[in-house]
């Protein structure tokens, strides 16, 4: 991968990581046009991952320092909403243990990758029923577990994360930026273990690996921050479901490609 294409991918990790539209799907897709290899991909991909991950926590630093510091004096409000994030986690690590090697597969098929965004395109039109009336400023315990469940489907490249745990906090009550904000905290969680549990083989990598990744790495993390602020400002005008246009037309695309 050259210093070029690692650019490229990092922003459209960046900006398709926070966008309702899939970066795992966007990322076999570009992987795919530009022939590269799956393997080494997947190790790209964790890295760009991580770099979103720094984007998320500059986002939403006043919240997690809320946390952290309202945990430490015993608060519990703030004990309750990290419960809640720890619980939501589970189904996740659940899918990622029984089925890793089978979502590894999952990704280099890129017909798959095009099904999948024609199915989140049909979670985010949902949204267009359930935005207005969603109210609640926190998820209750049920909710955030079948929130957690969302994001465990989401594992499948082509399936968003934010766009299906929004999608399924919506549908739950609970309101707009509230769902966005419990969504991209408990993606702090998800990508720190997928970044963890492929320590030994980052450990493998050559120098000119780890430029490649810093470049991707940077573009990622820039990028994400004005994904993210785009991401909260159109859910806020209830314009969300717009994207299933998006991902439909870009399904159909990549499917027409691949096969013809």
């Amino acid at each position: 991968m050259s210093g070029f294409e690692a650019f490229l991918l990092g922003i459209v990790q960046g900006l398709t990581e926070f966008l309702p539209v899939s970066s795992s799907g966007h990322l076999v897709i570009f992987e795919s046009l530009l022939g590269l290899d799956d393997r080494a991909n997947l190790l790209f991909e964790v890295a760009v991952h991580v770099a979103t991950l720094v984007a998320i926590v500059i986002f939403y630093r006043r919240k997690l320092a809320s946390l952290v510091s309202g945990s430490l004096r015993g608060d519990a409000a703030a004990l309750r909403y990290g419960a809640k994030l720890a619980l939501a986690t589970l189904p996740a690590v659940g899918v990622a243990l029984l089925a890793g090697e089978w979502v590894d597969r999952a990704f280099a098929s890129p017909t798959l990758v095009a099904l999948c965004l024609f199915a989140t395109g049909g979670i985010l039109m949902t949204t267009r029923r359930s935005l207005p009336t969603a109210t609640l400023h926190e998820p209750g315990w049920a909710a955030v577990l079948l929130i957690g469940c969302a994001q465990a489907l989401a594992i499948l490249p082509g399936i968003s994360r934010s766009g299906s745990t929004v999608a399924a906090a919506l549908a739950l009550g609970v309101a707009p930026a509230a769902a966005a904000e419990f969504s991209f905290l408990l993606g702090i969680i998800a990508i720190s273990g997928a970044a963890v549990l492929m320590i030994p083989e980052f450990a493998q990598l050559t120098l000119e690996h780890w430029q490649t990744m810093a470049v991707g790495a940077v573009a990622a993390m820039l990028s994400g921050l004005a994904a993210l602020w785009i991401f909260v400002w159109l859910l806020a005008r209830r314009v969300f479901y717009a994207f299933s246009y998006y991902l439909w037309a870009a399904g159909a695309l990549f499917l027409a490609w691949l096969h013809l």
